[in-house]
C-alpha cells in the first residue's frame, strides 16, 4: 500500500480528521519537521503539532483520538520512547502510521500503518524518512482540505532526490575545505529557518554533538538577533545552512552581520546547488531541507575524517542505562 492509499484507507475509515501529530526523537524528530511546517503554512483547518516522543507520552494532548493521525519514526524502530507513543496513541484511538527501515521492529507492533525507507545506500537514500513524511501531508492534506499546488510537489518528489545525489557529489571538494578548518573548532553554532529549522538543529545535537563530541547550539536565523548574535566575534565558527525560497532574506540578514564582524562562517546555500532551476516557486520551501541535508552529510563525513572521529563512534549511547 502506497502513501497515497494508507491516506484514502484512513479517511474512508475516519471522515472526520482534525489532528496530525508528529512525534519522534532526536534526528528522527527532526526528519519530520518539515512536514509539519508544510501543514502550519497550508491547512487552514487541521490542527498540527511536533512532540518529542517522551512529552507525548507524559503530557499527552487531548486532541489524540479517532480523529487525529499520529505520525511517527524512528530508524531503528527501537527509540523506547518512540515505541511507546505508538502504544499511547493506539490506545486512545488515533490512526498511527510509523517510519523506520527496520522490519518487524518493535515500533512496528503498534503501527496501523509503516513505511519502510532505506537510509546506508546513498546520500538520497537518506533522505526517505523526511521525504516519506512530507508525502504523508502532501496527502493527508489533498485528501482532507486540497491542496492548489498538489501537481507541483508531485513533480518536486519526482526530482529531489537525483538532485540531492548530485549535490552531495559535487560538494566534497569544499567539504574538505571546511572540515580542515573546523577540525579543532571547540564549538560551532548552525542557524538555518523556515522548513530548514530543525535541519539545522538536528546537525548541532547529532552531528556535532553525538557523533563529533563538538559542543554545538542551534537557533533560528529570525531569532539571531534576539540573543545569539551577541557572542559574534572575529573567528567564532557558524554554520548557516541558507534556504532558496521565503525565508531567504531572513538568512541573508544573518549573514551579513556574521560576515561584518569576521565570524569564521561556512554556507551551504540550496542555490548553489540548483534547486530553484528544479522545484517550483509555489513548493520550493518545502524541498530545502531534502537538499541541504543531503549536502551537509558530506560536510559532516570529511569533518570526522579529518578529526579521525568516525561517526559512529560513541560515549554513553548504546552503551549504559540511561
Amino acid at each position: 500500500m502506497n502513501i497515497k492509499e494508507i491516506i484514502k484507507e484512513i479517511k474512508g475509515k475516519q471522515s472526520e480528521i482534525n489532528s496530525v501529530i508528529f512525534v519522534g526523537c532526536g534526528a528522527s524528530k527532526a526528519d519530520l519537521y518539515p512536514a509539519k511546517y508544510f501543514l502550519d503554512g497550508n491547512a487552514k483547518k487541521l490542527r498540527v503539532s511536533h512532540y518529542t516522543a517522551n512529552e507525548f507520552n507524559y503530557a499527552t494532548p487531548e486532541a489524540v483520538n479517532e480523529t487525529a493521525i499520529v505520525i511517527t519514526a524512528s530508524l531503528g524502530g527501537t527509540t523506547p520512547e518512540t515505541v511507546q507513543a505508538n502504544s499511547r496513541a493506539k490506545e486512545l484511538g488515533a490512526h498511527v502510521i510509523s517510519l523506520t527501515r527496520s522490519v518487524d521492529s518493535a515500533l512496528t507492533k503498534d503501527a496501523d500503518y509503516v513505511i519502510y525507507h532505506r537510509f546506508s545506500e546513498s546520500y538520497s537514500a537518506k533522505l526517505e524518512k523526511m521525504g516519506f513524511a512530507l508525502q504523508l501531508a502532501m496527502e493527508i492534506l489533498e485528501e482532507v482540505e486540497g491542496y492548489d499546488h498538489y501537481e507541483e510537489m508531485k513533480d518536486g518528489f519526482n526530482k529531489i532526490y537525483d538532485l540531492a545525489d548530485k549535490a552531495a557529489d559535487s560538494a566534497r571538494k569544499y567539504a574538505k575545505i571546511f572540515a580542515e578548518e573546523y577540525k579543532d573548532a571547540p564549538v560551532i553554532y548552525v542557524m538555518s529557518s523556515g522548513a530548514t529549522h530543525e535541519v539545522a538543529y538536528a546537525t548541532s545535537i547529532c552531528l556535532m554533538m553525538e557523533m563529533q563530541w563538538i559542543n554545538s547550539g542551534t537557533f533560528h536565523s529570525g531569532e539571531f538577533f534576539h540573543g545569539p548574535f551577541e557572542i559574534v566575534e572575529k573567528d567564532v565558527p557558524f554554520i548557516l545552512l541558507m534556504n532558496d525560497g521565503r525565508t531567504r532574506p531572513i538568512d541573508s540578514r544573518a549573514l551579513t552581520f556574521l560576515e561584518r564582524f569576521d565570524a569564521k562562517t561556512t554556507v551551504i546555500d540550496a542555490l548553489d546547488f540548483g534547486l530553484s532551476s528544479e522545484i517550483s516557486k509555489s513548493v520550493i520551501d518545502y524541498f530545502n531541507p531534502m537538499l541541504l541535508t543531503s549536502v551537509f552529510r558530506v560536510y559532516a563525513e570529511e569533518l570526522s575524517y579529518s578529526r579521525q572521529h568516525p561517526l559512529t563512534k560513541r560515549r554513553y549511547m548504546w552503551k549504559l542505562e540511561y
